[in-house]
């Protein structure tokens, strides 16, 4: 029997592949250039285009694909057939570097903010080398970056990497004056925890909200929640075990490192954790873990649900962004040591990340503004809208001691005390972990825990491994000409505190007080995603992108044109859900019961019983004076969502939608959820909360 590890990566051209397939000089010249950058010469592209086409057939392909992440947020394919005709009525096969480096998409056809017109067509799609070609349903799928024509660039994709060249280049100069010779790159590190929600198929196809919109709009609450905490790190039930253990070896075998499965807060909420790897690979894993997801769901009968927050009332779902930076001689620039006090390296560049942090809280609230993450942070499951950071009282001491100018006492690892004589002993951690954090040091990385759970995690690593990049930047200005080094990164450290600890918060996130305390210290706090998105083009904005040349002013502007008007798609697409549910199913369900309820209580009356004070009676009363409330309130719906739909500048569209068509999408769920605990399971046109959080 074959081993379950043998399978992992066993889809993908990776560099074991091609060491096997390709001539010792051709695989030298194209480590190099994955690994260090660099010009791809022909000779080069068309030696392993063949190899990969001939690989990628023995796995069973049949057509390539230029595999990339367009700005809809999802992964984009376009096919073609390895066949081309040989002139005499049969085919051969033909694949080379041309194929290979570039493709010719249609450019109009996605979200470009305004970058590109209708009438202006043509795009390309160019191989990203360091991220590795697979095979998945039958084509070989070669990962790209996608830009316009005139050059600008419309994916998620080409910001990162240019990112990750910004971070390199500044922390290699920083690493090289701490006395490292060795390293020749330094890597952004990520790993995404992914949440989601699984129910069955059958009930999901019931419920038009979730088919269209992914989420539920109306609901109302089950006699039980997840208010026993039963269901957090519970035994896998059968069905999500056999899924979960199909989603493995499926992601196994395209090279995904998923490690850790478990059952979330919520009823019905599972999360999966991957290894970490870099950056843009680890971009690539999570569009393509969301994608199997769904795929491998459908297969059991379920369907995955990657909204925020399908269910109300219960725990959202987010996507924890873990970050970090290592050297390509495997040391992680966040890594304590055994001594932090005196690791100067080690606290120099948890000061890039603490001013980056500071001076880019509108960044990071942007990377994560939708409709859906609206209705999460905030929650008990998410941290708030207000960027802070979690260091731990240990780490923060340091950095304190540092600014204060005195030394610090080393840190005596404690022995856990069990009281149970057979457990073995263990050293306890230099500080506990704060989940309310919205971005928390956790040990030697960094945990971003704002992402929703539907979203790429390349925007939000873009806008860490930009500032980052321009804090270093700042950092390595000033010690290469400096004549004390020792005494010049101290007063960095020091500078750094008093200038931007207001940032730093060990406490509870969740709290009022912090609220108070956050807007005291001068904290951003976007409550709605069209606030923070107002701010991304931004003077001091445009000037760090332009400075690192990550986007040039128009594509910070096309990126949040198209946000924007996402965001207003989202909520009027819901709109106009709610009212076609409303209007066809729900009232008519509700009118149906009324009705039963009268029949009974006029065949009571029949019968010469009073029912002036029956349970019929009075049903019959409440719910009609429900379902009238329900009407205005749909009324009302039905024509702000009409206005949205006639403004046609964006951002005024966006916050009109915002002020005035959301807040009666939440009043008309009101009602809604109001009646369906007063009509009968027999009359509610739609699979409960109860059936779809308790039948898997």
């Amino acid at each position: 029997m074959t081993k379950f590890t043998d399978t992992f990566g066993s889809m993908v051209f990776n560099k074991d592949v091609m060491r096997q397939r390709l001539s010792p000089d051709i695989f030298a010249r194209i480590e190099d250039i994955i690994d260090n950058g660099g010009e791809m010469d022909t000779e080069v592209a068309n030696a392993v285009a063949e190899a990969m086409m001939n690989w990628a057939i023995e796995k069973g392909a049949t057509h390539y694909t230029h595999w990339f992440q367009p700005m809809t947020g999802l992964s984009a394919e376009k096919h073609d057939s390895f066949i081309q005709p040989d002139g005499e009525g049969g085919v051969g096969l033909d694949f080379r570097g041309k194929h290979l480096i570039k493709g010719e998409p249609d450019a109009s056809s996605f979200p470009s903010g305004g970058l590109r017109a209708t009438f202006e067509a043509r795009g390309y799609t160019a191989w990203d080398p360091t991220s590795f070609a697979f095979v998945k349903d039958g084509s070989l799928c070669i990962p790209t970056v996608f830009c316009s024509y005139s050059g600008d660039v419309l994916d998620k994709k080409t910001p990162l990497l240019r990112s990750t060249e910004a971070v390199c280049k500044q922390a290699l100069r920083v690493v090289r004056l701490f006395g490292d010779t060795d390293a020749k790159r330094v890597f952004a590190t990520a790993g995404a925890e992914q949440e989601y929600f699984l129910v069955d198929r059958n009930l999901y196809n019931k419920r038009k909200d979730l088919v269209i919109t992914g989420r539920t709009l109306f609901g109302a609450p089950p006699p039980k929640g997840q208010e026993m905490e039963d269901h957090y790190f519970g035994t896998l039930r059968p069905r999500v075990a056999e899924f979960m253990k199909d989603l493995d070896n499926e992601l196994w075998k395209l090279g995904v490192y998923a490690k850790t499965k478990h059952n979330e807060a919520a009823p019905s909420q599972h999360e999966l954790a991957p290894g970490y790897c870099r950056v843009n690979l680890a971009t690539d894993h999570n569009q393509l873990t969301m994608e199997i997801m769904k795929k491998v769901a459908e297969r059991h009968g379920l369907a995955c649900l990657l909204h925020e927050k399908p269910f109300r009332g219960v725990n959202g779902s987010g996507k924890h962004n873990n970050w970090a930076l290592a050297t390509d001689t495997g040391k992680n620039l966040f890594s304590p040591g055994k001594n932090p006090e005196t690791n100067k390296q080690f606290q120099l560049f948890m000061c890039a990340v603490i001013r980056a942090v500071d001076e880019n809280q509108d960044l990071l609230r942007i990377s994560v503004a939708t409709a859906g993450n609206d209705r999460r942070l905030g929650g008990a499951e998410a941290p708030p809208a207000i960027i802070s950071m979690f260091l731990g009282d240990y780490i923060t001491n340091i950095l304190t001691s540092v600014e204060e100018g005195h030394g610090t006492k080393e840190w005596n690892a404690e022995k856990m005390e069990t009281g149970v004589a057979s457990v073995p002993e263990f050293l306890k951690d230099k500080s506990d972990r704060n989940r309310t954090s919205p971005f928390a040091f956790t040990g030697n990385k960094f945990e971003f825990r704002m992402p929703g759970s539907s979203v790429s995690i390349a925007c939000p690593n873009v806008m860490i491994n930009t500032g980052v990049a321009d804090a270093l930047c700042d950092f390595a200005n000033r010690l290469e000409k400096a004549e004390d080094f020792e005494a010049e990164v101290n007063a960095i450290i020091a500078e750094t505190m008093r200038c931007h600890k207001r940032i730093i918060f060990n406490g509870n996130n969740y709290s009022a007080e912090w609220a108070e305390e956050a807007e005291k210290r001068g904290l951003c706090n976007f409550k709605n995603a069209v606030d923070a998105l107002e701010h991304y083009p931004d003077k001091k904005n445009l000037e760090l992108f332009a400075k690192h040349k990550i986007y040039t002013e128009s594509e910070v502007r096309s990126r949040q044109e198209i946000l924007l008007e996402n965001y207003s798609k989202i909520e009027i697409i819901e709109s106009l859900t709610m009212i076609d549910m409303v209007r066809k199913d729900i009232m008519p369900a509700c009118i149906a019961f009324e009705k039963s309820l009268a029949e009974t209580a006029a065949a009571k009356k029949s019968l010469g019983l009073d029912v002036s004070e029956s349970t019929e009676f009075v049903f019959v009363k409440k719910i009609d004076s429900l379902i009238k409330e329900l009407e205005k309130r749909v009324e009302l719906v039905e024509e702000r969502s009409a206005k949205a739909k006639t403004i046609k500048e964006t951002h005024a569209q966006a916050r009109y939608v915002c002020d005035e068509l959301y807040p009666t999408l939440h009043n008309l769920r009101e009602v809604a959820d109001e009646l369906e605990t007063f009509v009968s399971d027999e009359y509610w046109p739609f699979p409960s909360y109860r059936d779809l959080l308790f039948s898997v």
